[in-house]
């Protein structure tokens, strides 16, 4: 099967991390030009361990005259892999994800078809929505890996009281057996082998994991192929709860 990916819409732009003022603007100097510049971050995670003066950051050009920030960053330089990169944009995983729904493309979500993105159940919006050949529904929700342990990757990487909040609701809508449910890890890189979770940063989001993973909700993960032309989908990762790596 060719490789699901997505391309960039125009070549990226070297710049230089200067600082980050607040969750969604980064300070950067252009490599060309010399020029600092603002820029729109489009993850929330700390990033710290990636996000450090002087890292290299690959950024988009926008030219849409009603936006705020001209550029948005894409990629950073991977600190364990030299030449390598970690993908700092969260919306690109989802349309991956996406595209690799469609085309029937995940493996353990095999007999499972793309209904819908954005589906509303209750109070809270979920990621994709797959029906199977006899009606059956699967809530699937995705979750953007970016902290790395040598090679495994860890979430959150910043304390995330929405995501906990799905968790134990996915763990409750399993349990009520109206509908199959998934999370699916994207690694936004290409240097790890298995996830888990972060109980250093977040001790309620693991122990919310914890209690999905005994209650059958269903663990998927996948590594991303990352140049300056796009993202691609990786290799499958091993995903456990956190006790099973001590």
């Amino acid at each position: 099967m060719e490789q699901i990916k997505i391309l960039f819409p125009k070549p990226l732009k070297k710049s230089i991390f200067l600082e980050r003022p607040n969750r969604f603007i980064l300070h950067c100097v252009l490599e060309e030009g010399n020029e600092q510049v603002i820029v729109h971050l489009a993850d929330p995670g700390r990033l710290k361990e990636l996000l450090q003066p002087g890292t290299v950051v690959w950024l988009l050009e926008n030219d849409n005259p009603k936006r705020k920030t001209r550029w948005t960053a894409v990629l950073c330089e991977n600190p364990l892999i030299p030449g390598g990169f970690v993908s700092i944009n969260t919306t690109y995983p989802n349309r991956l994800i996406e595209r690799a729904l469609k085309q029937n493309a995940i493996e353990e979500l095999n007999g499972w078809n793309y209904k819908k993105s954005e589906y509303k159940l209750g109070v809270s919006r979920w990621d994709f929505l797959l029906e199977n050949n006899v009606g059956r529904e699967l809530l699937l929700e995705v979750k953007s890996v970016t902290l790395a342990d040598d090679r495994v990757g860890r979430f959150p990487d910043a304390v995330t009281a929405r995501g906990t909040k799905h968790v134990k609701e996915l763990s409750e809508i399993a349990h009520g057996n109206l509908y199959e449910t998934a999370i699916l890890f994207v690694a936004q890189r290409e240097d790890l082998d298995q996830v888990t979770t972060a109980s250093h940063i977040d001790p309620l989001f693991a122990e919310a994991f914890a209690n999905a993973y005994k209650s059958g909700v269903k663990m998927i993960g996948r590594s991303c192929f990352l140049s300056l032309d796009g993202i691609g989908l990786g290799n499958k990762l091993e995903v456990y709860p956190e006790e099973q790596f001590v």
